[in-house]
């Protein structure tokens, strides 16, 4: 007589099989978000796993595409996101989403609030605003007399090198926001603080023209991931 042989035991990935507790979407529900960890929050973006892999798994692949940084998470692309095995358009366009929504909501923090005391100030402000962008941005800081921020403005966006600026464009907003002050500000993806020649050429045409208006350009900010580089600091403006 043959031997029966023991059927092998499917191993199963899935997160319904993990205990009630331990459930990301459960512990959110009995707790609060803050009880959960950062993968299991962007497992609950992603919703589902792949083969052999549960949607905490996916997570944990994906922080680690930036070493567990959050801030730079926010650069990372719909491309980079689906060379993870598991993680189609579908899941990709749902982490770009919450990511953008975030960016959009920090954006969207209370301008009027924020008072610039010097360069320091001036320069987290901006580090908040273009932390998340991979590719160039040009933004204004519009101030009253007490150095009180009336309004920030994206005014152009351009590739990882570079972006064009229209003076007219700021100026329009420095009237219309009855602006007395300006502080420029633009980042370079690449990590290099040095002024290129056109930022020194844009940064004094702004100046000029500025000028004429009896408005004051206080400072150029280009900020990076490691810090930032300041005109007025350097004698530049």
């Amino acid at each position: 007589m043959q031997a029966k042989k023991y059927a092998k035991r499917k191993k199963i990935y899935g997160i319904q099989k993990w205990a009630m507790e331990e459930r990301p979407r459960e512990k959110l529900l009995s707790k609060s978000p803050h009880h959960l960890s950062n993968a299991e929050l962007l497992a609950l973006i992603l919703n589902s796993g792949a083969s052999q892999k549960t949607s905490v798994d996916l997570a944990t692949e994906i922080l680690k595409l930036t070493e567990n940084n959050l801030a730079a998470l926010q650069r990372i692309t719909v491309q980079q996101l689906m060379a993870i095995k598991g993680v189609g358009p579908a899941k990709a366009a749902k982490v770009a989403a919450s990511l953008e929504l975030a960016r959009r909501m920090q954006a969207a923090l209370p301008d009027r609030l924020a008072e610039v005391d010097g360069i320091k100030d001036a320069a987290y402000y901006l580090q908040k605003r273009f932390s998340y962008y991979s590719h160039e941005i040009f933004g204004v800081m519009f101030l009253n007399n007490a150095n009180k921020v009336k309004a920030f403005s994206v005014i152009s966006e351009g590739g990882i090198t570079g972006t064009t600026v229209d003076v007219r464009l700021i100026l329009k907003k420095a009237l219309e926001t009855e602006a007395t002050k300006l502080i420029l500000g633009h980042n370079h993806p690449s990590g290099n603080m040095q002024p290129s020649k056109a930022d020194e050429e844009l940064t004094a045409r702004i100046r000029n023209a500025a000028n004429q208006l009896d408005i004051e350009v206080l400072d150029h900010l280009i900020i990076t991931q490691q810090g930032y580089f300041s005109f007025a600091n350097e004698g530049m403006i």
